[in-house]
């Protein structure tokens, strides 16, 4: 949804007065009134633009729920009627002469060009077709961030959280965590957000997981990844190791001969369960190789041996 910033659609900051927004518009609508400039397409686009931020800013209530929670809540919450509804843009256009009629109506034609209304029953666009009706004002949704650990992700949890009621007490809810919810994964629960300031239906409670750093496991997105280390020797020669999995197993893995620093294994199927399905991601080990830092008299003996024969 493109974002409306009405201030700026009158040249004003936001901290102008009731008067400076009234006198921002009166002159705007003098310049772009459809009678004024005649098949300008932009100007009646620019007309309407300038109505609809006039009707919000001069009305309190209105600017009120718009300055406090943004141009994308605010659009979501009030339709072109409720926008519209009770403004006094007839009655400034009256004062320039521009008809006697009400603006934005049904688009029907007169000698001075065409006329548009203000309905407030139905609000219609300047080419008289039916833009939106009227829907109760829904109340703001609410977030909630819960901190998880990869264990709580990868076996399902549950959570009980305390929630504020309207008349300012406190109630609890019991969230079941299911397997899966990685960080930015969230559960809807309908009409356990903010209630509605104008009798509307009560806004979303919207449940977010968070994922916490882990001592052992990385993770991105469903694959875990984590280091093991081995000698430089099991590296030329190959080896066996234990790798730890989430759930708490042991998984044998096998290093072949040759193999690099910094080398990844994948073990499929051991991440983290997928939150819809029966899949799970992939558990990688990343080999890191120790390089030892200080040699005993015999290893630089047998190294430089190995190095004699071309190795």
């Amino acid at each position: 949804m493109a974002q409306k910033d009405y201030y700026k659609s009158l040249g004003l900051e936001k901290s102008a007065s009731s008067e400076e927004i009234k006198k921002a518009y009166r002159k705007l609508a003098m310049k772009y009134h459809p009678d004024h400039a005649k098949g300008n397409k932009t100007a009646e686009d620019k007309f309407k633009e300038i109505s609809e931020a006039y009707a919000v800013l001069s009305d309190a209530e209105k600017r009120k729920q718009y300055d406090t929670y943004g141009s994308e809540s605010f659009q979501q919450n009030f339709s072109q009627e409720d926008i519209f509804r009770g403004s006094n843009i007839e009655d400034i256009l009256k004062e320039f002469g521009f008809g006697g009629g009400a603006f934005f109506s049904g688009g029907r034609k007169t000698g001075s060009g065409r006329r548009f209304s203000f309905n407030p029953e139905s609000v219609f666009s300047f080419g008289g077709s039916r833009q939106q009706t009227s829907q109760p004002v829904k109340g703001s949704d609410m977030e909630y961030e819960i901190p998880l650990t990869l264990n709580e992700i990868a076996t399902g949890t549950s959570r009980t959280l305390s929630l504020q009621t309207p008349d300012g007490g406190a109630e609890t809810l019991t969230v079941k965590i299911p397997k899966g919810m990685i960080t930015g994964k969230k559960l809807r629960f309908a009409g356990r957000g903010q209630p509605s300031p104008y009798g509307g239906p009560a806004g979303d409670l919207f449940i977010k997981s968070k994922v916490i750093d882990d001592p052992v496991f990385r993770h991105k997105e469903f694959d875990l990844y984590l280091n093991r280390e081995i000698k430089l020797t099991e590296a030329i020669l190959g080896t066996q190791i234990s790798v730890p999995t989430l759930d708490g197993k042991k998984l044998s893995l096998k290093i072949p001969p040759g193999t690099k620093h910094k080398s990844k294994m994948r073990l499929a199927g051991n991440g983290i369960p997928h939150m819809k399905g029966g899949d799970s991601g992939d558990l990688y080990v990343e080999i890191q190789v120790e390089m030892p830092a200080n040699l005993t008299k015999k290893q630089k003996q047998l190294i430089e041996s190995l190095a004699e024969t071309g190795l």
